[in-house]
């Protein structure tokens, strides 16, 4: 009877550590690990690196490397039983393995401060074991297991990879819900909420290629053939990542310092946008002053933030602001021929914070465009108009441009609503119904009095203009459509008549100068007829 071998949970764990943890947390340091300069060359078998060898008499370190691997990838391909010894010639320890010579084990071979024969011992022991494994991982079992470990990792990969989007976005969700809230950031995309999208984008893709390299790293490390190039993309992330891509004045900064300092930054904006919100909903609404002042606190406050912390930021990380000369200048160039409308927009945002000729909370009038103020940014305002529907203005327009401003510094402005009446009409009583309607409507303010003129006879009608005034101008088109129906069913009730325009056409019969034929005749009088009876009907209703 057989007994089925069952793996304790112990030996599963060591077995994961081993297979998957260790591997990762090695691909991690590879890939974010600075590349140390050195002067020895590395001695591999199948992209396992063992040690590292320095020049010699009459070698480079590149070539005593490049002719020990040769020999060491001729033994493991002969698949001869392993046999590495020491032997000493004049005083230095040499390494014999299968009877050949491999090395010889100089001073500037050594590490820790040990000693040629030291290091030739310990080096001994590493060929042993690791020409043994190479040997072994060359069997078709070694190739079968390893292939179905490789399809297991994929599908845990591809698993990981879904689980941490969600992960993002759930702890996204979680970070919105503890920032200040923000009636404008509510309705419109602020840059702090563009930021904070924008970094946790990153980061996740960023975890998520991490994913990807550690999986793929694993899986070519598993087999000798593909562990080789495991090595070289491994050597080449870390010369790409570390190697310096830019240099200002005496700095280097690679792609990772780089990277880095991104983060950063998209932080640093983040945390204006949370701390301007908590100023603005916890400290500004509690002062007293008005809606437009608090906004342009608010914005100044955010600006000053981000530009203080950026400089602050750059200054801890190393960057020397005077090297950026001739890159500000170069940005001053750009700004003044391809970004001349930005940084006239911007400005334009400056001068409407200070001078404030328009304030958040405003019902205001720019070209036909015509709304409430919501947001004033750097670049641009937003319009809530009378139908919600949200236009974002350039701030130059309101500087350019004739802005009309309902709400500018007294918000009561004054309606005019003109009415004609029939020649004939009593006008007391139509300044009565005129009066009547207007004391009725609550949006109509009862000082100042509203106020009727008789502005002139017109063609058709005596011209009356009713004057109101309102505190609430984004009401104004309400309070007339109001004003209108309340005046015709007062009409109505004073049997005031609102004229329409009309002509009369009289023939007159006898001799013309022109003799006209009796057909052309007989369809004037028709028409004649059919315009009296018209006007018949009109005068009855």
């Amino acid at each position: 009877m057989t007994r089925k071998h069952i793996r304790r949970p112990s030996n599963l764990i060591r077995s994961w550590i081993t297979k998957f943890i260790i591997p990762a947390l090695l691909s991690l340091l590879l890939i974010v690990a600075p590349a140390l300069a050195t002067e020895k060359s590395p001695v591999s078998i199948d992209g396992r690196l063992l040690f590292q060898v320095g020049n010699a008499e009459k070698f480079t370190a590149r070539q005593r490397a490049d002719l020990i691997n040769f020999r060491l990838r001729q033994i493991v391909l002969s698949q001869e039983p392993v046999e590495v010894a020491i032997e000493e010639v004049n005083k230095s320890p040499i390494i014999i393995v299968n009877q050949q010579y491999l090395l010889t084990v100089t001073q500037a071979d050594v590490v820790n401060n040990n000693t040629p024969q030291q290091q030739a011992e310990t080096w001994t022991m590493q060929l042993d074991e690791v020409l043994q494994q190479a040997q072994k991982e060359r069997s078709l079992d070694f190739i079968r297991n390893a292939l179905l470990l490789s399809a297991g990792v994929l599908i845990m990969a591809f698993a990981v990879h879904k689980l941490l989007g969600w992960l993002w976005k759930r702890f996204r969700e979680a970070v919105v819900q503890r920032l200040p809230p923000s009636p404008e950031e509510s309705e419109v995309d602020s840059s702090s909420s563009t930021a904070l999208n924008l970094l946790f984008n990153i980061t996740l893709l960023a975890a998520r290629i991490w994913v990807w390299v550690s999986v793929i790293l694993y899986i070519t490390n598993l087999l000798p053939f593909s562990r080789i190039w495991s090595y070289r993309l491994a050597n080449q992330l870390i010369q790409t990542l570390t190697s310096p891509i830019l240099i200002l004045g005496q700095s280097q900064y690679s792609i990772i310092y780089l990277l880095v300092l991104i983060l950063l930054l998209l932080g640093l904006m983040i945390l204006a946008g949370a701390a301007t919100n908590l100023l603005r909903t916890r400290i500004l609404q509690f002062t007293g002053i008005d809606r437009g002042a608090q906004e342009a606190v608010a914005v100044i406050t955010k600006y000053t933030i981000i530009i203080v912390g950026a400089i602050v930021l750059l200054q801890i990380w190393g960057l020397d602001l005077s090297s950026l000369t001739i890159l500000a200048s170069a940005l001053g160039v750009g700004i003044g021929f391809g970004f001349q409308d930005i940084a006239k927009n911007f400005g334009s945002g400056v001068i409407l914070l200070f001078e404030r000729p328009i304030q958040v909370g405003d019902f205001v009038q720019v070209g036909e465009v015509e709304g409430t103020v919501e947001r004033i940014g750097g670049r641009s305002t937003l319009l809530r108009t009378l139908d919600q529907i949200s236009i974002i203005v350039p701030n130059s327009r309101f500087l350019e441009d004739k802005v009309i401003n309902w709400s500018y510094k007294n918000p009561v402005s004054r309606l005019r609503i003109p009415v004609g009446v029939a020649y004939g009409s009593d006008i007391n009583a139509v300044k009565k119904a005129l009066l009547e309607a207007a004391q009725e409507q609550t949006a109509i303010l009862p000082i100042p009095t509203p106020t009727i003129f008789f502005v002139g006879f017109g063609d058709s009608s005596l011209k009356f203009v009713l004057l109101v005034w309102t505190a609430n101008p984004s009401q104004q088109y309400l309070v007339k459509s109001n004003l209108y129906f309340r005046i015709e069913e007062l009409f109505r009730k004073y049997h005031i008549k609102i004229p329409f325009p009309q002509r009369d056409l009289h023939i007159r019969s006898g001799n013309s100068p022109l003799e006209l034929s009796p057909e052309l005749e007989a369809i004037l009088r028709e028409f004649s007829q059919k315009a009296n009876d018209s006007k018949k009907d009109n005068n009855l209703f």
